[in-house]
């Protein structure tokens, strides 16, 4: 094992939320050594990883981006090409770039409060020995789901199957579907942007679901925005609009909370108002549950309802009785035919790109423990954990937590001390799902990631404005996040 180089701030991941945490340990702490571990060889996390046929935002840009770096592209659901050029952009300008070790997985990260440090244990890619790199605090930005790994049933009949079969996470971009039958299994923001985008070459594409989601259409490009930005300064708009669309996201989220019937309906009714007479929205497009009970899926300028229309693209709803050599035979009796099965079911959730954690030599599983502010693991030191929302942009949700450390760092160096950690001492706060979402990734991952609280700190709010306030404004000395001196 190699010597130990020692950074004030380690970063894990280099994909938004690293690149952003890059930026403002810059802005913000700009004394602090920094170094973000990345176990690829490219940056942008996402955006690098998936390459299946149109892969985009699901998120508009304006809030997807970053707060310090506008979006110009007109395009507000974007393509995951102009996303990585983004991001590499926003690297490259920023020196972050060179900060950045690629290829560098971490295996364990060990928390000692002797040294109050952690040591962070990693394999570089091509190396035999591990490599251990020291630092103050550790900031957790490799997402949520396991980058090497996705939810894969084991269908069957599966190995009958003549025909080829990929995972959207690992595609394989010398596929040629063009002129073949496929059928995408799925119903959530991957199935929807797969099967509009393979329905301009293929013969036929049949989404295949269990259950509908629902589906909106957005405008590709926002003319609102796009007429701000033709009359304010580009700093000025992009704030603006970028305000316009939080309130957007947040008013729509809560009304869907607190009027279910009154949004489904109208989500519904869009849908139908889309699809040509005689078309059964009620079996194809009407779910069963709430809105934002699941993620609910956009799709730009109606690209999905448009293919089906025409007859490029059809939606199945049923269950799956086994693989057949040719196909996919269903309960229901029904066969369809496939040349290609594009299974696009889902993540596998995974906090700190995999890697094992210990505080003094004792083990921590994340499943035992509550997330403070939605960032920190009780009785975990010195350590952030940058999450992002459900109901709105990724970035929202990281960046605030990100200017929360710096501001923490920066209040720690001026009053002496060396170590933060929430602390759990109250016996009745009850422990509730991190996120109230019936998907099925989250249902999976229940009691192997943090839990929340049903009360402050350790409550999630689901809503930008509230976070704002806590991450900015709230005392950083709030008698659960216990201070020591430094040594």
């Amino acid at each position: 094992m190699t010597e130990a180089k020692h950074y004030d701030v380690i970063v894990v991941g280099a994909g938004l939320s690293g690149i952003c945490a890059g930026y403002h340990l810059q802005k913000t702490c700009p004394t602090k050594t920094y170094a973000i571990l990345e176990a690829r060889e490219a940056l942008g996390g996402t955006w690098d990883l998936f390459r299946y046929p149109g892969i985009r935002s699901d998120s508009d840009m304006y809030t997807l981006g970053f707060s310090f770096k506008p979006w110009k592209n007109a395009q507000a659901i974007a393509d995951g090409p102009a996303i990585l050029e983004y991001l590499n952009e926003t690297a490259a300008e920023n020196g972050i770039d060179e900060k950045i070790r690629f290829n560098t997985r971490v295996r364990r990260v060990e928390w000692s409060s002797e040294k109050q440090q952690w040591t962070v244990v990693s394999k570089v890619k091509g190396k035999r020995a591990l490599q251990r790199l020291t630092c103050n605090y550790l900031i957790g930005c490799s997402g949520y789901y396991r980058y090497d790994g996705a939810y894969q049933p084991d269908f069957v009949g599966q190995d009958d199957f003549q025909g080829t079969i990929v995972h959207p996470q690992f595609w394989d971009e010398s596929l040629d579907y063009a002129n073949k039958r496929v059928v995408v299994i799925g119903s959530g923001a991957t199935a929807v942007t797969l099967v509009p985008e393979m329905a301009k070459t293929a013969a036929h594409v049949t989404m295949l679901q269990r259950s509908p989601t629902y589906v909106v259409s957005m405008p590709q490009v926002d003319t609102k925005a796009e007429r701000l930005k033709k009359l304010l300064p580009e700093k000025v708009a992009y704030e603006l609009i970028r305000a316009k669309n939080v309130m957007y996201q947040l008013l729509t989220y809560q009304l869907a909370r607190r009027a279910p019937g009154f949004v489904a309906k109208n989500l519904v009714g869009e849908v139908k108002a889309a699809m040509k007479d005689g078309y059964d929205v009620e079996k194809h497009f009407t779910p069963s549950y709430d809105p934002w009970d699941q993620r609910v899926c956009m799709v730009p300028d109606g690209d999905l309802f448009v293919a089906i229309n025409e007859g490029r693209a059809s939606v199945v709803t049923d269950h799956i009785e086994r693989f057949t050599a040719t196909g996919i035979r269903l309960k229901s009796g029904a066969e369809i035919p496939a040349d290609i099965i594009v299974t696009a079911t889902g993540l596998e959730l995974q906090l700190m790109g995999g890697g094992t954690l210990s505080v003094d030599g004792e083990d921590v599983n994340p499943g035992e423990r509550l997330l403070y502010k939605g960032s920190m693991m009780n009785d975990v030191p010195n350590a952030v954990l940058c999450t992002g929302y459900t109901n709105a942009s990724w970035t929202l949700k990281a960046e605030l937590s990100i200017e929360y450390v710096c501001r923490l760092i920066n209040y720690m160096d001026h009053r002496g001390y060396g170590v933060f950690c929430p602390r759990l001492n109250d016996p009745t706060v009850k422990r509730l799902p991190v996120v109230d979402f019936k998907s099925g990734y989250i249902q999976r991952a229940i009691g192997t990631v943090p839990w929340q609280g049903d009360r402050a700190p350790w409550r999630l709010h689901q809503n930008y404005l509230l976070d704002r306030r806590m991450f900015r404004h709230t005392k950083l000395e709030d008698g659960v996040l216990e201070f020591t001196a430094a040594q």
